[in-house]
């Protein structure tokens, strides 16, 4: 595929000025959401095929999440694009102040493939919100959903505007080397190092959605009934592929036995069985023998079950863990969840703030104190209080990681402000300008610039 031909196709219809058209851009992602309402049994066939992820999820998780994305532009767009009137500094009066939103351009979107449709949709409508082209890039592993999405977009969209292009590593790394306005990417922290360097080659703005460990803490005063049924969701939900996911479970030690139980009560009654509807596989082999590589049979106390044809995890529980085990070195992004007992809370807050900037954090408490200590002590992305991943479903909530976990956050108004440029204009009257700015420099000048500066 001749990608310099499509990118510079592109870059000649962003200069052409139409997708800074407000009525254009919603017109397409109008056109956008009504292609993957028509086309939705096939983006569930293709998913299914690739790791077996049911219907409801697919819906719930990935598709309603773009729908709810899309409508928000089609509601505020009007709104969020209108050049923004500011105060005006006492030394620039008489004059008028103003942010004007500018689309950057040529748009890269590199998806991730533990939540295909998501991952990759998501970004690509802040992009057309904004006013850009985009080149998307599916993850190639689940190659159902990759093929299905170049369907879509490729068949409906001319190519100067949107474009899917197909394949893997060779074909990211060549696309790489273009000189995007914006590289947008959802992967984890090791690819997204190369393609920071990459972009940085061209100087091209880069926003990266990365992971790491997110931990869960419950306290003695949490609602262990509604915490186990919340946790255990948010774990297990998409296999425990999910860069939001608890990574590992710290749980006081006073409550634990009686946590634990409840944990084990909320699994068995929900039945991550292979085969079951809400519970998928692991996307290949490759991850299959790496997550079982992190668990610790001796340690287990529920689960450990597998099943290498179908690529089934049973949901795992490994007690006693300690922060030098092998399964807390590196994020699972897998239904292993390893628990950690403490007596200290403050000891846990400063474990958690030596290691990575967790891209998510969540805390189960009805104490204020330790609500508040693990907001304003604890660096991370986003989290929940008494819940697991609900943050992300939120348009009016940044999405993104800090430090290690990513650069840069999307969704609603934050993801039109990603792929937008803010350009600052003074307009000036040409009457009633001081000249203290003009030479020759005076005493008295000197006097009245201290003033107003």
């Amino acid at each position: 595929m001749d990608f310099a031909r499509i990118f510079q196709s592109q870059k000649e219809f962003f200069n052409s000025h139409q997708t800074k058209n407000i009525a254009f851009r919603k017109e397409n992602l109008l056109k956008l959401k009504n292609l993957l309402k028509v086309k939705e049994d096939q983006l569930y066939e293709a998913i299914y095929k690739d790791f077996r992820k049911g219907k409801f999820d697919t819906f719930l998780t990935e598709l309603n999440l773009v729908y709810n994305e899309i409508d928000f532009f089609l509601k505020n767009l009007n709104k969020l694009s209108k050049p923004k009137k500011v105060k005006t500094a006492l030394s620039l009066q008489p004059g008028k102040s103003y942010i004007h939103y500018d689309p950057l351009g040529v748009t890269l979107v590199i998806g991730a493939w533990n939540y295909p449709y998501q991952l990759t949709l998501s970004p690509m409508v802040s992009a057309i919100a904004a006013g850009n082209t985009c080149i998307i890039k599916p993850s190639e592993l689940p190659e159902n959903t990759m093929h299905v999405l170049a369907d879509v977009i490729n068949e409906n969209f001319p190519s100067n505007y949107l474009h899917v292009i197909k394949g893997g590593i060779p074909e990211t790394t060549e696309l790489l080397k273009f000189r995007f306005d914006k590289i947008f990417f959802t992967g984890s922290p090791k690819v997204g190092q190369i393609v920071y360097e990459a972009a940085a080659k061209n100087l091209v703005p880069v926003t990266l959605e990365l992971g790491g460990k997110s931990p869960a803490i419950v306290t003695k005063s949490a609602d262990l009934e509604v915490a186990a049924k919340r946790l255990v969701w948010g774990k297990f939900l998409n296999g425990g592929q999910t860069c939001i996911a608890p990574d590992y479970l710290l749980v006081e030690e006073s409550v634990k036995p009686k946590f634990l139980s409840l944990i084990k009560e909320k699994l068995q009654e929900i039945n991550y069985s292979d085969g079951a509807e809400h519970y998928t596989s692991i996307i290949n082999k490759r991850n299959f023998d790496r997550i079982l590589g992190l668990v610790d049979n001796s340690k287990v106390v529920y689960g450990g079950k597998f099943n290498a044809d179908s690529l089934y995890i049973e949901p795992t529980i490994m007690d006693n863990v300690t922060w030098e085990d092998p399964v807390m070195q590196e994020e699972i992004f897998g239904p292993v969840l390893p628990v950690i007992s403490y007596s200290h809370y403050d000891d846990v807050l400063h474990k958690i703030i030596e290691g990575e900037k967790p891209l998510a954090a969540y805390l189960f408490s009805h104490n204020e104190e330790e609500k508040d200590k693990l907001i304003k002590l604890v660096s991370f992305g986003g989290g929940c209080i008494n819940d697991t991943l609900m943050h992300i479903t939120s348009d009016y909530l940044p999405f993104g990681g800090i430090g290690n976990s990513g650069i840069g956050n999307y969704h609603g108004e934050f993801g039109f402000l990603t792929f937008s440029h803010q350009k600052s204009v003074i307009e000036k009257t040409t009457w009633g300008e001081p000249d203290w700015k003009y030479p020759p420099y005076t005493d008295k000048k000197m006097h009245w610039l201290k003033k107003v500066m």
